[in-house]
């Protein structure tokens, strides 16, 4: 495989797309090796088909605002492949969604979802809506427009979409309302539902507990215990609320979380208490965090800062991707971090990520650490195929056991001559090769 041809290649085409490109040429540097002692995939071109996606989809969106004026916005869904199983991935709606930031979130998404062993392909959507500042009436109207465009394109086994960044429970239960009245039936198709119409129990917490159970196994692996351990976290959503709910009850100190605006830092780490408020603080549609400060004396918030500025044994990302750089990954090895876990998609740079691996700190990425969202997505369309509903006692039991997996397959394929595990390249081979397997075994197509 010469990486530089195809880099160049993809470059040439698709100008621009530096997340996307990013997160492709991740993929290839950590899976040359294995790759070229596989000659048969190189004469199929594996690595060409595997890093185009099989289609995009793009349609307008227009829907009325509350003044009844007409809005347009743009909607996406990127179906990358569905080698192993239907079209899995969810949807975002952000400012900030571009063609670039979902075939990233596409691609990497094909190997999260091979590593959980469940039968999903890798899918990504959204729309440059945003829904803040937006009325319920205003963003039901808008999640309507927007299946009204990609319904065609969806199906319990052709392509299940769930949540994402602006896409919670009630965008979901809204857009497979409209769904299930376009196709007249109702078969299950998204996942994130409500728990009265086909939700899974969990599936809120499930990206931030399975990220714990994640770094559960790689303590254990290392011989260390997350209970007394300081826990950076960033972000003040979803995923952030569940891995400090997980992280506090397994014993550990969550002393950071974050904002657009700043950080907050909280010595004596997050309480019950704080993490219900780190819920009211999102559901207030401000997106800030400052107020944490006023609320809770002893808490410090350090406005335009980010948290990798303080000394914590284990670092958590949890926002979004390239959030942690270069000179964060510094001050976090400086200060003596032991674990680096991606929770968001992408959540470092090259440059942060160089720096842990070459200082041997432990790094694991969002493939694999984030996994527990999409594996209880998984378990939610398997309750659906079978007309049933799981306690959250099995739920829970099931994506244990996943993570675990997850984490056995890291190690796999991982560790090296020295004893280092490599978890950036475990996850990366270890899905890779379950999803160049299954392309091999259906031909040319």
């Amino acid at each position: 495989m010469d990486i530089n041809s195809i880099m160049n290649n993809l470059e040439a085409k698709h100008p621009g797309e530096k997340e996307y490109l990013q997160a492709v040429k991740e993929v290839l540097m950590c899976v040359e090796d294995v790759y070229n002692q596989h000659p048969e995939f190189e004469r199929n071109k594996i690595v060409e088909r595997m890093v185009e996606p099989d289609r995009i989809v793009t349609f307008r969106v227009t829907w009325l605002d509350d003044k009844g004026e007409v809005q347009n916005n743009i909607g996406y869904r990127v179906q990358f492949n569905n080698a192993i199983g239907p079209y899995k991935g969810g949807i975002r709606f952000h400012a900030s969604v571009n063609l670039s930031i979902l075939k990233f979130l596409g691609f990497e998404q094909t190997f999260k979802n091979a590593l959980t062993t469940l039968p999903m392909g890798g899918a990504k959507g959204g729309s440059d809506f945003s829904p803040r500042g937006k009325s319920d009436r205003e963003i039901m109207r808008f999640c309507q427009a927007f299946i009204l465009g990609l319904w065609k394109n969806l199906g319990p086994d052709r392509d299940v979409p769930a949540g994402d960044i602006g896409v919670g429970g009630r965008e979901v239960g809204y857009m497979y309302g409209m769904y299930k009245r376009l196709v007249n039936q109702h078969d299950g198709t998204f996942t994130g539902k409500g728990l009265e119409f086909g939700g899974s129990r969990i599936r809120p917490e499930a990206t931030g507990f399975g990220a714990l159970y994640f770094v559960q196994s790689v303590l254990k692996t290392n011989k260390d215990d997350i209970n007394g351990k300081t826990i950076a976290i960033s972000g003040f959503g979803n995923v952030a609320w569940g891995a400090a709910l997980k992280a506090t009850e397994l014993g550990a100190k969550v002393v950071t979380i974050s904002g657009p605006d700043g950080y907050i830092y909280d010595p004596e780490g997050l309480n019950a208490e704080k993490i219900d408020y780190m819920l009211e603080l999102r559901a207030s549609g401000n997106d800030i965090v400052a107020p944490y400060a006023d609320k809770f004396p002893g808490s410090t918030f350090y406005a335009g800062h980010k948290p990798w500025e303080q000394k914590v044994d284990i670092a958590l990302p949890c926002a979004t991707q390239n959030e942690l750089n270069g000179d964060d990954a510094h001050q976090l090895v400086d200060n003596g971090v032991k674990y680096v876990c991606e929770v968001s998609n992408m959540g470092c740079t090259p440059e942060a990520i160089d720096t842990f691996i070459s200082s041997r700190i432990i790094y694991a990425p969002g493939k694999a650490v984030n996994a527990g969202g999409v594996a209880t997505s998984g378990l939610e369309m398997s309750q659906n195929a079978m007309h049933l509903q799981w306690s959250a006692e099995e739920v829970d039991d099931k994506l244990h056991t996943i993570m675990r997996d997850i984490h056995e397959q890291c190690v796999k394929y991982g560790t090296e001559s020295d004893g280092y595990i490599n978890y950036m390249k475990g996850a990366n081979i270890a899905g890779f090769m379950k999803v160049a397997n299954a392309m091999m075994g259906e031909g040319v197509c």
